[in-house]
């Protein structure tokens, strides 16, 4: 399976593509500086640079043909302001994904984060975060054309991975590794029978594989 990742130098991303290269994926991973390069190579990824910003659908749709499936991983990141939400995480979004209707990539999975939500009130930087990552995940939900999954997981830490997660609609708030979001990540590509499902994800008693199997089959 060929998977591209855009946001490919994000700490979710370089473990899903580990993950994914080390059980013989294909995986590229879009980047937008190119000494990030290396770290995808040593992840077992192709980079790609493009920066999803300024790129249009087409050159966007261009990285993606070919592919099984596309993950929208990319994110503004903590340090930066409210237009950027606005450009990466909710514009990038939009544009990823209408790009893969482009390119005929049927498969899609989105990053999204818990509360995220377009009507979400506040003024604080996070609150701007949850309303742009709300906005694309509602996007998203109205493209027919793509098999979609959002994922929104809880408080996100750098602890090692445990492999038992909680994953159902409404989890309620918890922290969970990178490392057990990219294993999640890693499997929901593998269970199309998610497709249409928005889910949350915590720390929980479920090995990974039962946890995506038991969303798949409700």
């Amino acid at each position: 399976m060929r998977i591209v990742i855009a946001g490919g130098h994000g700490q979710i991303a370089l473990r899903l593509e580990k993950l994914l290269a080390a059980r013989g994926d294909e995986v590229a991973g879009i980047i937008r500086k190119a000494e990030q390069s290396d770290d995808l190579r040593a992840a077992g990824a192709e980079p790609v640079l493009l920066d999803l910003e300024s790129a249009s659908v087409e050159e966007v749709a261009e990285r993606l043909r070919g592919a099984d499936a596309a993950v929208f991983a990319a994110g503004a990141g903590p340090g930066s302001g409210s237009a950027r939400k606005d450009t990466v995480d909710k514009g990038a979004a939009v544009l990823f994904a209408d790009a893969a209707v482009r390119a005929g990539v049927r498969r899609f999975v989105v990053v999204s984060s818990m509360g995220a939500d377009p009507e979400h009130e506040g003024s604080e930087i996070f609150d701007v975060y949850l309303r742009a990552k709300g906005a694309a995940d509602e996007y998203v939900r109205g493209l027919d054309a793509l098999d979609w999954t959002i994922l929104r997981p809880g408080m996100l830490t750098n602890d090692a991975g445990t492999g038992q997660v909680r994953l159902e609609v409404h989890t309620g708030r918890g922290p969970v590794p990178r490392d057990d979001v990219a294993a999640v990540i890693a499997e929901l590509l593998d269970t199309p029978a998610t497709a249409g499902l928005t889910l949350e994800l915590i720390s929980g008693s479920a090995p990974v594989s039962v946890a995506v199997k038991s969303v798949a089959g409700n």
